[in-house]
């Protein structure tokens, strides 16, 4: 009987061959403050634990970053924090936005 091995999926390679066309004009995220520290602690975290493409980031020190750039467009943020730090998320103009490469 052959033995069977895990699978293995390294996911930065994978998100690595998607294609970004990034809205400079037009965020199609925007949050509720400019100032991240701001923004709810507990709020803030969770976005840290749930985005998968951890666009929400928060350093050892406290300090706190944001990129819309590398979002996957999968609405999670929204989900989780939409009325306390997601102001806004709308899909992104048709063209921008990610593409996906692979699977």
């Amino acid at each position: 009987m052959k033995e069977l091995r895990p699978i293995t999926v390294n996911v930065d390679e994978l998100l690595a061959v998607n294609k970004y066309e990034v809205d400079e004009e037009s965020a199609h995220i925007e949050l509720a403050s400019d100032n991240y520290s701001e923004l709810p602690a507990e709020e803030w975290g969770k976005l840290v634990r749930v985005c998968p493409a951890a666009l929400y980031r928060e350093d050892a020190e406290g300090n706190r970053g944001f990129d819309y750039a590398g979002c996957l467009e999968c609405g999670t943020c929204r989900i989780a924090c939409e009325g306390t730090v997601v102001r806004k998320w709308v899909n992104p103009a048709p063209m921008m936005g990610v593409q996906y490469r692979c699977g």
